[in-house]
């Protein structure tokens, strides 16, 4: 099959070297011509696990290609995908000018000429994570000057960034939203063609109407948002009554109804989806005459808990006074591990917040350093050596729980650190031994050392 998909971020590239994978001609289009450069040299912007070398393999291929001839693209394929950036607004809204912009374009394509169509039509797909509503309103700026038939469908996508490539190749399930009539039945049978391959051990795909797939991807990311900001609450408060909450964790998360995944308590989540999506989703229901109150807390809790490494190390040293002339050791960066991402990271705010206090900050990831140094500029000292950001450190701050930093040195940490005093973001050590190590050790709702 003949695909487009437009945009080559995050989103359109796995798309597209997944697709291509499996056999299909697929153009990924974008209108940044040093990134279409790159990628036709086998160069992909970001970290993703595996997903370079699928770039590679499938352009080499003649499977894969990449162009700047947007319009072209979309004539030469049957199948059209739209994967571009909805940012977020001052309003906390999403922003759709690039969505809209792509199906102008999608419509001047349709307006005449050849088109590579199926079944006489061009079928058109959301993978961008759209408002309620979206679809309907690009089937209406397409409609605007196109002259031959078209359907628009939504294809919400479910990728976790640091295992991308395994969630679209080996999918939990593929949503697609269609349009009632022979049109959308005309959909569904391509998209089920299109998808077969990733779900041949049984069928995974659902199918429902439009509108139902656009708010089932936001309700999706933030029900596990609010996971996340509901244990960094319960963390706060098993501080406060002296109890341990990775022990509630593991017994609540024994329940098959509620399950083990997304428990972990931490400084927040961040990243391109979960903040921007809440609060699309509340701005959405506002505009409709309601109010999601309980999604209105996730964002306030996440907000504050982004700071909560900064309150427990102005706790330990003495006051808001107290940090300025020190030097503090960060490891990791990114928002999540296996990713380097830091869109939305809490190592921003705790940087950032050690900085505005006088401090002096030495920080090492192991793949956001890039990213890191166009944040940061040379406000901060990034290192590869995660032992050399220790020396003349009063404390190491850990932000990221990246493998590397799960069984550390603790003999050489102590003896680099000017104190050996531990902020860890992310549980990843047992306060009992640490304490036996003779660390200072401050965790998340552990109970043990932790200052109110």
């Amino acid at each position: 099959m003949k695909i487009t998909v437009i945009g080559s971020g995050y989103v359109g590239l796995v798309a597209g070297a997944c697709f291509a994978n499996v056999g299909n001609r697929v153009v990924c289009a974008d209108v940044d011509a040093d990134k279409v450069a790159r990628l036709r040299e086998g160069v992909v912007p970001f970290f993703e696990p595996g997903l370079a070398e699928l770039v590679r393999t499938n352009h080499e291929a003649h499977r894969l290609r990449f162009t700047t001839d947007v319009e072209q693209a979309i004539r030469d394929s049957a199948v059209v995908f739209i994967a571009v950036g909805t940012p977020q607004g001052d309003d906390g809204s999403a922003e759709l000018r690039f969505v809209d912009e792509v199906a102008r374009t999608i419509g001047r394509a349709l307006s005449g000429g050849e088109n590579v169509l199926v079944d006489g039509h061009k079928l058109v797909l959301t993978k961008s994570t759209v408002p309620v509503g979206t679809t309907d309103r690009i089937t209406a700026i397409i409609g605007e000057a196109a002259r031959q038939p078209f359907v628009c469908c939504s294809n919400p996508e479910f990728l976790k960034e640091g295992d991308a490539l395994n969630d679209f190749l080996k999918p939990d399930r593929v949503v697609v939203g269609t349009p009632p009539g022979a049109v959308g039945e005309l959909a569904r049978a391509v998209l089920h063609e299109l998808y077969e391959p990733f779900t041949r051990t049984h069928d995974r795909i659902q199918f429902m109407d439009v509108r139902s797939s656009e708010l089932t991807k936001y309700a999706a990311n933030a029900l596990l948002a609010t996971k996340i900001s509901f244990m960094n609450d319960l963390a706060n408060l098993a501080e406060r009554v002296g109890a341990d909450i990775e022990k509630v964790r593991v017994g609540i998360g024994s329940d098959p109804r509620i399950g083990y995944q997304f428990l972990f308590p931490g400084t927040g989540y961040g990243g391109s989806c979960f903040p921007k999506d809440v609060k699309a989703l509340v701005h959405t229901a506002r505009e409709s005459g309601h109010s999601l109150r309980i999604l209105e807390a996730v964002d306030e809790v996440n907000r504050d808990q982004k700071t909560v490494l900064l309150r427990k190390a102005l706790s330990h040293f003495g006051g808001p006074q107290s940090l300025a002339g020190r030097t503090f050791a960060v490891w990791g960066l990114a928002f999540k591990p296996r990713t380097d991402d830091m869109r939305e990271a809490p190592a921003i705010d705790l940087v950032r917040g050690l900085l505005e206090a006088g401090a002096t900050v030495k920080a090492t990831d192991p793949e956001a350093m890039e990213n890191a140094a166009a944040l940061f500029g040379d406000r901060v000292t990034l290192l590869e050596d995660q032992y050399a950001c220790l020396d003349g450190a009063a404390a190491l701050f850990i932000c990221t729980e990246w493998s590397l930093f799960r069984r550390p040195d603790f003999v050489e940490v102590k003896r680099r650190l000017l104190e050996p005093v531990i902020f860890d973001g992310r549980n990843l050590y047992d306060p009992g031994r640490m304490e036996a190590a003779g660390f200072t050790y401050y965790a998340i709702g552990r109970g043990v050392r932790q200052p109110v």
